[in-house]
């Protein structure tokens, strides 16, 4: 109950309502490594991760990793798939030990048809993913990899709750490889920009910083 309370989709439904949802609603736990569902794989409802964090990634026909989000404790996932009834369009990997609720994906059918505002809190969502797929496009398109990268580390630093990032995942984020991120954190660190101790990124100047972060 207050796993579904508490989500985005279902904050503001009735404590009835919440009931029944839950009642169509299952636990399951994950270890690092676990992968929770592969592209391709059908659909069992909506993911909502209650504890730990996960990555969504796509996999290049070179086996290249491109991760499109790191997933923390509270986030939805699974939307696409739950909704339209299609296989997953995407790969999820649990990055530590993870407890998921999923939402049986006929019971979110239901509420569709039954319950306009429901309806409406969908779409908005979905709008909101249509967008952020939309930046990411327009930055892979438009910013050499230095400055996806600066606007990385802008989005990362800001929050809190996100854990360390290696090399490896920044350049399966930013759709390269680790050596041309190394190349790119050197870059930023010889303009002053940043700091890069213990493997951990620091910004040291937050106007020379900005200007990386605009395209060309």
């Amino acid at each position: 109950m207050d796993a579904v309370r508490g989500n985005q989709y279902f904050d503001d439904l009735s404590e009835s309502m919440l009931k029944e949802i839950a009642e169509h609603t299952r636990l399951g736990e994950f270890q690092r490594g676990d992968v929770l569902f592969w592209e391709g794989d059908a659909c069992e409802g909506l993911f909502i991760l209650e504890q730990g964090s996960a990555k969504i990634f796509r996999l290049s026909p070179q086996g290249r990793q491109y991760i499109v989000r790191i997933l923390q404790e509270g986030d939805t996932f699974a939307e696409v798939p739950a909704f339209d009834e299609g296989t997953s369009p995407v790969n999820v990997e649990a990055l530590e030990t993870c407890r998921v609720w999923v939402i049986d994906k006929n019971k979110l059918h239901e509420l569709v048809m039954k319950h306009p505002t429901f309806a409406q809190k969908a779409l908005v969502n979905f709008g909101k993913m249509l967008r952020g797929m939309v930046r990411m496009v327009s930055e892979m398109a438009f910013y050499q990899v230095t400055h996806r990268l600066a606007r990385l580390i802008s989005e990362i630093s800001m929050d809190k709750s996100a854990p360390h990032w290696t090399q490896e995942q920044l350049a399966a984020r930013l759709g390269t490889v680790r050596e041309v991120v190394a190349r790119s954190l050197k870059e930023l660190e010889r303009s002053g920009a940043i700091k890069v101790e213990d493997r951990r990124i620091q910004i040291v100047d937050k106007e020379i910083f900005e200007q990386w972060m605009q395209p060309n």
